[in-house]
């Protein structure tokens, strides 16, 4: 057991999978090409929140596919070059679809969320940085006012497990939110949340809290995993390192990584972009989704971020740049008075399995290689409990959480 852990990928997830075998008196080497947390969880839209444990997959989604895709806001787009991958992944993620399934899918989502706010808050101190985490309120704004029903499937099961939702009408909401457009007519609060002021600069904190812990961090390029003599070989562009124990957690490019090994897994580069206005003249007091344009805003320590768009494509495509404009009109339209002068364009892989959760532990058949990718829309706020998840798993300790449905095994 004294032998280092190597983690491949050093965004959020591995970050935290460190720290947590770092604080359990584990050595750990990461290796990755970036800077630490500065890839797809630089990227988001800052959302931590104990209550996000509803899947991609409901109930009638199929019937929103066309207005997704070709309605006025189009968060939804495929290119060309995905379709052999999204027919499969889609009849897999239209199978998750029926009410019995999204309800057992909640619950596994639950078990990695609902720390999350006070994970976070446990890593951060110390560090100068527990500022970068405020509490705040999730605002789903609509408007259309019909559409805001607190009896709704997804918002039920958020009640059953204890959220604080508030319905709103017109009034309350631009006493909320004073920049929201005046179009919104109904809004469902939810409460005890948190948010990012800065994702990109926790992952830096948290890195460097790792690395005040003993985790090395090792700039590379990871080109090859092989298994040779009964040790794990990591071929790099820089040399080869040999390892007992490997923690895959390379977010969208952990499958190709590991389809040469037999581990073939239906996992989509599904990207996500955002705007952030530098001098954006307006103050989100909280994080806010328009439901239709399923679009987040939230005011950052960068100015205001808006994040969204689902666009399917091959994990190394280049950025549509058609997305910058797009998402400029959709922000414009929530928020009037938004000065949009000054604007940085950014684009994330997020790494998603059909059923939203992610893979974790060890593969099968592969001893010690262990798993942890796929969190696809949720990584942000997963990440600090599938840390502490897959540490116990990696030293062998039993967990009192059932994470039986996150094997890879669901899939080969």
């Amino acid at each position: 057991m004294d032998q280092p852990v190597f983690i491949l990928g050093a965004g959020i997830i591995g970050i935290c999978t460190a720290l947590s075998l770092a604080e359990r008196g584990v050595a750990v080497r990461i290796i990755d090409r970036g800077e630490p947390g500065q890839e797809t969880s630089f990227g988001n839209a800052g959302i931590i929140s104990p209550w996000s444990v509803i899947p991609q997959s409901m109930p009638g989604v199929w019937r929103q596919i066309p207005q997704l895709m070709f309605g006025r806001a189009a968060p939804l787009s495929i290119r060309p070059a995905a379709w052999p991958k999204m027919i499969p992944w889609g009849l897999r993620f239209l199978r998750q679809a029926s009410e019995a399934r999204v309800r057992a899918t909640a619950d596994v989502m639950e078990v990695l969320c609902a720390p999350s706010i006070d994970l976070y808050r446990r890593h951060l101190q110390g560090t100068g940085a527990e500022s970068l985490i405020k509490d705040s309120i999730y605002v789903h704004a609509f408007r259309d006012g019909s559409r805001a029903n607190l009896k709704s499937l997804d918002y039920a099961i958020r009640q059953e497990k204890g959220a604080n939702l508030e319905l709103v009408g017109s009034e309350a909401l631009q006493a909320t939110e004073p920049a929201l457009s005046p179009a919104f007519n109904a809004a469902v609060l939810i409460h005890d949340q948190a948010r990012a002021l800065s994702p990109g600069r926790i992952g830096r904190v948290l890195a460097e809290k790792a690395r005040g812990l003993g985790v090395d961090f090792i700039a590379d390029n990871i080109r090859k995993l092989n298994r040779t003599d009964g040790a794990w070989q990591i071929v790099c562009d820089g040399g080869t390192h040999a390892a007992a124990r490997v923690v895959v957690a390379m977010g969208a490019w952990s499958a190709n990584l590991l389809a040469p090994l037999g581990l073939r897994m239906p996992l989509m580069a599904e990207r996500g972009y955002h705007l952030e206005f530098a001098q954006p003249g307006i103050e989100i007091r909280n994080s806010v989704m328009d439901v239709d344009a399923k679009l987040v805003a939230s005011s950052m320590e960068a100015g205001v971020r808006i994040a969204g768009q689902a666009e399917f494509a091959p994990v190394d495509a280049p950025p549509d740049d058609r997305k910058r404009g797009q998402l400029r009109k959709l922000a414009k339209a929530a928020f009037p008075d938004l000065d949009t002068g000054v604007e940085s364009f950014w684009m994330g892989r997020r790494p998603s399995f059909p059923d939203s959760l992610p893979v974790m532990g060890e593969a099968p058949e592969k001893q010690g290689l262990f798993l942890n990718f796929g969190h696809s829309h949720y990584g942000l706020m997963m990440a600090p409990k599938s840390g502490e998840l897959l540490a116990d798993m990696v030293i062998g300790r039993a967990s009192n959480a059932d994470v039986t449905a996150l094997g890879a095994e669901r899939f080969l």
